[in-house]
């Protein structure tokens, strides 16, 4: 079935965005390397608005910085220990994040919300081949599910620490590797993440706070595992600072 243009841009932009997460990682984008639409466009075969939506959304994840001049973006520099920190630290806000929510007690409006996100996930991933439309509906309900986690533990405080470290190199819900789009393979790695959610949510209605922390840490390791499957090794294939 041929696409609507309304569904071209979104899985236009995740697809783009994943393509240039990777090549970022790989080192065919080096630090401090200015990243213009044109030819960005030219290189994935795609437009420039999902590339210009893509390099907003990385800079946004602190993978990108805006240039100095001439406009554009340029590749952050940072270095392995840099991503490893970013993810522990994710994992340990969210764990503490899914904790209080279960000890505290959600809302079962809110909790309707974190259920209804997931349903929406199951449809995206209810398909033989991870195509880009479907990778784009995970990504956007996965940050949704995220963002609803940020809410439900009824701090101010920690729901906006864990939007701070969420623009950290990697550490944000959506910073994918290894997810190959057009595969069986990706479709099953995010299928496992999604147990995962479900998971943290049955704990956190149950009220089991211990639970439900150690399943989210554990859910944000994955991005660490991902990275340790590329055979990221300390120089991070040339593209990073040691």
């Amino acid at each position: 079935m041929a696409m609507t243009d309304a569904e071209i841009a979104p899985s236009q932009t995740a697809q783009a965005q994943q393509r240039l997460r990777e090549l970022i990682v790989s080192g065919a984008l080096l630090p401090g390397e200015r990243l213009l639409e044109v030819p960005l466009a030219e290189r994935l075969g795609v437009s420039r608005t999902p590339v210009r939506a893509a390099l907003l959304r990385l800079e946004q994840e602190g993978l990108l910085e805006a240039a100095a001049s001439g406009g554009g973006y340029r590749v952050r520099q940072f270095s392995p220990q840099d991503v490893r920190d970013a993810i522990e630290l994710r994992g340990t806000l969210e764990g503490l994040a899914a904790r209080m929510a279960a000890e505290r007690g959600v809302a079962a409006a809110l909790l309707g919300e974190a259920r209804a996100c997931l349903a929406a996930i199951d449809d995206a991933l209810g398909v033989p081949t991870l195509g880009e439309p479907e990778f784009a509906a995970y990504e956007h309900h996965n940050g949704e599910f995220h963002a609803l986690l940020g809410r439900m533990c009824g701090s101010t405080l920690l729901g906006r620490e864990l939007l701070r470290t969420s623009r950290l190199p990697f550490a944000s819900p959506n910073g994918f590797l290894g997810v190959s789009i057009g595969q069986p393979s990706g479709r099953d790695v995010l299928r496992i993440a999604q147990d995962q959610h479900r998971q943290v949510l049955d704990a956190i209605a149950q009220r089991e706070g211990s639970r439900a922390e150690a399943l989210m840490r554990e859910h944000a390791r994955i991005a660490r595992r991902r990275l340790e499957a590329l055979a990221v090794d300390e120089s991070f294939n040339g593209s990073l600072s040691p």
